[in-house]
Parts: C-alpha cells; sequence; structure tokens
C-alpha cells in the first residue's frame, strides 16, 4: 500500500504533495516490506515451538512483525485519507442562498438555460396534452415515457440524475415510465482526454507522468457526473481505476437546480393539487448529487462498504488510494471483471450468472435490512463478476440508509402478507413513513386484498418480485402514499437483481432466494418487533402451527449464516419467558397438546408391538391402539407428534449443531417463570390423561368373543 514509514528505509523519496514515487527503481512501501517479510520467512526455522536456546520461535517474531505492520497500514491509511480530505476542502456543498445570490445577476446565462428547457420539457408537456384531448394518453404511454427518456438526455446531467430518481418512484410515475426511465445509466459523450489529464494534475499537484507509468488513451466509461481511464502507478505499479469529474459540471448543475427550485416555489404556491412541499424535495435530491460531486466522499461510502460486507468471500469491493484521490479525482483498485447482464461472457469463464446473483441478492438483504446502508444504483455496469467467481461492486457515489425502525417494519410486513393479513400490512405502513397517522387505512385494506390474493395463490417460490412490485405500485399510485426515498431505492435494488437472474433463467424468483434470509432474521434475531412478527406467524386460532415453524426451519437452514443455538435460544425464551398472560396461556396450552401427543405416541407404540394374541387376551380388544384413545385421536396424537419430531430432527441434523448448545437452554428452564410454566403444563396433562381414564373406564364395554 502507498505510503508506508518504511519507504524511508528503502530510500523512495517523497514527493512535494506526500506522494512516494521512485521512478528509477520502481521499488515502494508496500515492496519493501515484501522483501523484509521474505526475508524473516526465509530466517524462519522449520522447527516451531522454541529455537535451541530456549527463547520462543522465530516465527512469533515474524507475527508481532506482520501485526506491527498492520497498524501501520492502517495508521498509514488514516493520515492518507486525512490528506485526501484537505485536498477535497473546497468542494461544492449545495448551497441554495449562494445559488440565488450567484444567478440573480447574471439575467442572461438564466434566460437562454430556461428556453432551452422549456423548449425540451415544453414540446413533451404539449404531446401529452394532445394525448389527453385525442383520448390516446395510455395508448401512447410507451412512445412518451421513451421521448421523456430522450429529453432528459438531451438536457445535461442534472436532468439524467432527475429521470433516474423518477425511475424509483412508483408513487409518481406509471410502469411505462418507471421502465423506460430505469435505463437511463448515466451514458453521455466523453470530454476531452486534455481537459480530465489536466484535471488530475491540478488536484494532485504533480504532473501526469511522475504519478502514473501508463493511462489508458481514452476513457473506458463515461458517466453524467465524470469519466474512467485505466491507469498504471508509477511507485508501485499497481493498476488502478482513475475517476475523474466532469470540468464545469458545478456549473451546470447548479444553474439547473436554481432554476428548478424557482419553479418549485411557483408549484407551492399555485398548484393546490400537489400538498408535499416540492421545494423541500428539491433541495433534498440537490444535497444528494452535490455529494457525489466530492469523490473523497465517494471513497469514503466505498470503504465503508467494504468494512461491512466484504468480510463474505463472494464480494469484492476495491481499495481506494487516497494518496492519489481528491474531491475531483478518485483513484481505486482496478477490478478486471465482466458486467453482470453478459451472460456468455461470464459462462466461457467457468463462472454461472445465478451464483453471482444470489451472493448478489444476500449482500443486498444484508445492506437493506441488517446495517441499513446500502448501495442504491446496482446496475450492471455498476456490478461485475470477477474471474474467481467475485461479486464486485462499483460505484459508490449514490448510497442509501434504511432507518433501524423500517428494517425491522419491511421483516414484519413479509410476515404480514405470507399470513395474508391486509390490516396488519396496511398498519405497517405508519412504520413505513408511508403514511402519516392521521390517514385512516381502512380503504386500502380492499386493494390490498384484491391483488395479494391473486399473487398469492402461487407459492412464496413462485413468487415474481417484479410483479408484487408492479402491484404495489398500482395501489402506491392511487392512494396518497409517500413513499420513503430509501424504500423505492430498494424495490429497484431487487428488481434489478431478478431482471439480471431472469437473462439466466426465466424462472427465477428473488423472493424464493430472499425467503431463507428472512426465515433466519425471524428465528434468531432479538429485536421485540421481529419476536412479534414471529408469535403472528407461529401462532393462530390458540393453536401453534407446527408446520410452519418447521418450514422456516427449513428455509433457514438454506441460508449460510444459520445457527442451531441461535435459533433455539431465542425461541424458547420467547415462548418461555415472560410475556403477555395471553401469550402464557397460549404456551401452556399447545405445551400439554405436545407432551400429551408424545406420551400417547409411546403408549400407541408399546401397545402395537404387543403380539395381537396377547393383546386380545390382556385388553380384551383387537383394534390399533389402546382402547383410551378413539381412532381419530390417535391420527391427530401422531401427527402433532411426528411433527415436533420433525422439527427437533432439523435443529439437531443443522451443520453447526452441538450438544452442548442444550445447556443455554437449561438454563431458560431455570428461570423462574419457565419453572412455573413447567408446573402448569404438569397439572394440564395431568388433568388431561385422567380425564381420558375416567372416560375410559365410564364407556360401556364391548366384549369380544374369545375363538
Amino acid at each position: 500500500m502507498v505510503g508506508l514509514p518504511l519507504s524511508y528505509a528503502v530510500g523512495c523519496p517523497r514527493s512535494p504533495s506526500g506522494l512516494m514515487i521512485s521512478e528509477s527503481s520502481g521499488i515502494c512501501t508496500w515492496r519493501a516490506r515484501a522483501l523484509l517479510r521474505a526475508a524473516l520467512v526465509e530466517a524462519t526455522p522449520v522447527s516451531a515451538g522454541r529455537d535451541r536456546s530456549g527463547g520462543h520461535a522465530i516465527q512469533v517474531v515474524d507475527v508481532g512483525f506482520r501485526s506491527a505492520l498492520s497498524g501501520r497500514d492502517r495508521t498509514n491509511d488514516m493520515q492518507a485519507e486525512a490528506r485526501a480530505m484537505a485536498r477535497a476542502a473546497n468542494a461544492s456543498v449545495y448551497s441554495p442562498e449562494l445559488l440565488a445570490l450567484k444567478y440573480s445577476s447574471r439575467p442572461i446565462k438564466v434566460l437562454r438555460r430556461t428556453l432551452e428547457i422549456f423548449i425540451g420539457l415544453g414540446t413533451f408537456v404539449l404531446k401529452l396534452l394532445l394525448d389527453e384531448r385525442s383520448g390516446h394518453l395510455n395508448q401512447n404511454k410507451r412512445v412518451r415515457a421513451t421521448e421523456l427518456r430522450r429529453v432528459f438526455t438531451r438536457l445535461g446531467p442534472t436532468f439524467v440524475k432527475i429521470g433516474q430518481g423518477l425511475s424509483t418512484r412508483p408513487d409518481i410515475c406509471p410502469p411505462e415510465y418507471l421502465e423506460e426511465l430505469s435505463e437511463l445509466q448515466d451514458a453521455l459523450p466523453t470530454f476531452p482526454n486534455a481537459e480530465a489529464f489536466s484535471c488530475i494534475e491540478k488536484e494532485l499537484g504533480l504532473p501526469l507522468d511522475s504519478i502514473y507509468s501508463s493511462i489508458s488513451s481514452s476513457p473506458i466509461a463515461a458517466a453524467s457526473l465524470g469519466q474512467v481511464y485505466k491507469a498504471q502507478l508509477r511507485c508501485s505499479g499497481q493498476v488502478v481505476a482513475v475517476k475523474v469529474q466532469r470540468p464545469r459540471i458545478e456549473e451546470a448543475i447548479g444553474l439547473d437546480f436554481y432554476l428548478i427550485r424557482g419553479l418549485g416555489f411557483l408549484i407551492n404556491n399555485y398548484v393546490d393539487i400537489i400538498s408535499s412541499d416540492v421545494v423541500a424535495l428539491i433541495d433534498e435530491f440537490a444535497r444528494r448529487v452535490y455529494q457525489e460531486l466530492n469523490y473523497v466522499q465517494e471513497g469514503q461510502n466505498a470503504r465503508r462498504f467494504k468494512k461491512l460486507y466484504a468480510d463474505k468471500e463472494d464480494v469484492l469491493v476495491p481499495e481506494i488510494f487516497w494518496d492519489y484521490t481528491s474531491g475531483k479525482v478518485l483513484t481505486m483498485e482496478w477490478v478486471d471483471g465482466v458486467k453482470l447482464n453478459e451472460q456468455e461472457a461470464i459462462e466461457k469463464q467457468g463462472l454461472k450468472v445465478l451464483d453471482l446473483v444470489n451472493a448478489g441478492i444476500q449482500c443486498s438483504l444484508r445492506q437493506l435490512l441488517e446495517y441499513g446502508y446500502f448501495h442504491a444504483d446496482p446496475h450492471p455496469g455498476n456490478l461485475l463478476a470477477t474471474p474467481e467467481g467475485k461479486l464486485a461492486f462499483l460505484d459508490f457515489g449514490m448510497m442509501s440508509e434504511t432507518p433501524e425502525e423500517a428494517r425491522f417494519a419491511i421483516i414484519g410486513h413479509v410476515v404480514h402478507m405470507v399470513n395474508r393479513d391486509y390490516e396488519a400490512m396496511a398498519r405497517d405502513y405508519y412504520a413505513l413513513d408511508f403514511l402519516s397517522p392521521d390517514v385512516d387505512v381502512s380503504p386500502i385494506v380492499p386493494a390490498l386484498r384484491n391483488f395479494f390474493d391473486n399473487a398469492l395463490n402461487s407459492t412464496v417460490s413462485e413468487l415474481n418480485f417484479k410483479t408484487i412490485v408492479d402491484g404495489l405500485g398500482a395501489v402506491l399510485y392511487q392512494y396518497p402514499f409517500n413513499v420513503p426515498a430509501y424504500y423505492a431505492l430498494i424495490l429497484r435494488s431487487l428488481t434489478v437483481l431478478e431482471g439480471l437472474a431472469l437473462y439466466a433463467d426465466p424462472n427465477f424468483k428473488v423472493l424464493a432466494a430472499s425467503y431463507p434470509y428472512f426465515a433466519k432474521r425471524l428465528l434468531t434475531d432479538p429485536n421485540p418487533y421481529l419476536r412479534d412478527a414471529l408469535i403472528e406467524l407461529l401462532f393462530k386460532d390458540g393453536r401453534f402451527r407446527w408446520n410452519r415453524l418447521e418450514n422456516l426451519l427449513v428455509q433457514g437452514r438454506k441460508d449460510r449464516d444459520f445457527s442451531a443455538k441461535d435459533a433455539l435460544q431465542p425461541v424458547l425464551k420467547l415462548l418461555l419467558g415472560p410475556g403477555s398472560e395471553e401469550l402464557g396461556s397460549l404456551v401452556i396450552k399447545e405445551a400439554v397438546r405436545v407432551t400429551e401427543a408424545i406420551v400417547l405416541g409411546m403408549m400407541i407404540d408399546t401397545y402395537n408391538s404387543i403380539p395381537d394374541i396377547v393383546r386380545t387376551l390382556v385388553f380384551n380388544v383387537s383394534t390399533t391402539g389402546p382402547p383410551i384413545i378413539s381412532g381419530s385421536d390417535q391420527e391427530s396424537m401422531l401427527g402433532l407428534r411426528n411433527q415436533v419430531l420433525r422439527v427437533w430432527g432439523l435443529l439437531r441434523t443443522s451443520e453447526n449443531f452441538d450438544p452442548a448448545l442444550l445447556q443455554p437452554i437449561l438454563q431458560v428452564l431455570q428461570e423462574p417463570e419457565a419453572r412455573n410454566l413447567g408446573g402448569r403444563v404438569v397439572g394440564g396433562i395431568t388433568q388431561r390423561l385422567a380425564a381420558r381414564l375416567l372416560q375410559q373406564l365410564l364407556r360401556t364395554p364391548t366384549t369380544v368373543p374369545f375363538s
């Protein structure tokens, strides 16, 4: 890594800006460390333990040395990041007041841009009005959506960003517009190399040839805010991607936001049909775009993302080279790979698209529902399949966060959907911040029922995520929903991943791939909201649904992070711990049923193992099963017992199951609430068995004649 103190030992001089460059030898810090590391490996004796003098093995010294180097790495990386932040100290921050002050004195420039925007958007609006008057509005939706995409592209970066934002808002745009605008992937013409290279030299304070030993003669990719080159660092030989910001981009988007904000004031004052504060929405969007202009911020986003999610072996996040990064230049590790929608090229490398998409889905679920910090723009250009089979995430300019309350509410929403509890689904929209608390959700319930009753006729494994999103979008479009930006981006993220999977397998369903994660979280997460959701799923009409628990375990085991210990203890604490009186009564009632089923099941097995002639002589009957149990009771009891045993079998055969896992369970059972519950269960069982025996004694005996 660039910038370690060891560079002084190998003669790697520093440039005035603090970058380490050795034009003659090409040796830099990380190479010096490798040489020293190799020397230590050579010095390490073959035998471990202690050397002849009785001291610790040289391997211990090596470990200590590596630990020291690791600490120096971290320290140096932080120092390099601080220098990058200093270079970006003058990065622009969105300020509507400064924009108003700047452009109020430039009327000609403002008028020229106003006319350009007015002609572009005005022509589109006029066509919409003519369609409405002629009755062809719905018929021409697809054509008009295509035209709007082209208008946004012509008007430049600000409007490309607006189009991207609209493509994630099903509460604003009909499905045809959502689909068409989602094709906006920042595809704009490149700008001249001379301007890009001049920007690099100005930002980093060094001549181009002293930074790179080579750089691509043309951009590898062009986006709305910048373009990317492939280069090789002169100091280390490291191949990197260099992202350079478009010249005068701040001027272009600043003027556009000044004009759009003025339009927002007019809408707020004169358009009554729109109840939202349009100016506030514009300001929030502008702040997000301005943050993307600060490439140091993007580097910090990448570092945070890597820390949270790159612990999985199938996910790759490139390193940031802070000594070569500033507000307008971002240098990161070059990643060789193929876009995720290029199936043929991926398969030529011996990889499977579905494996990569599944890795993306699992990583996205962790992003959305575990830590809440997620990549908000996972289009195919930002997701690469590496030759090693890893999924590489790129471009961290657009990130978003899911509020903690919403993360749990989303999981609960899925539970309510599976249970077809549409009243609870409607109430979830309060927690998700879709609706203000004063909105009555009762009119929404029938719309949810009409859509989901049809959709849920399929099993979860057959549900198509895009169908769910489109159906929800239709509901959102008809009612006074205000979809938060984070949720719209979640829908977009998962829809994109499912779309990529459908290239490889038309029958792929993202919900089926996601369900193991939801099942694992429901079984293992101690959060009170998820505990309540689990209770709703497992109990219905006063009965415990063992088939649901069995299904959760079957699905949860498919998640590679599932732990039998994590599943056993929380569920038992939930059922045996202090809770509501109603839940306690349900648990006691079910515990009595299960215990009775196991005891009577053993009796049935024992009875059926007795030879027929002995059974006839002793019990004076020849039926299957003990006389105290009717045929229908036998079937019910054996069915319940078998379900319970299957659940136990699923836990016992889990990969990481260990009998020691039962120790925490014994601790739970020793708690006062559990002991009290146990006493009540024993009492209930005694009463049930006594009632059965009494019923048998009072029954008129049936004589079976001897042969």
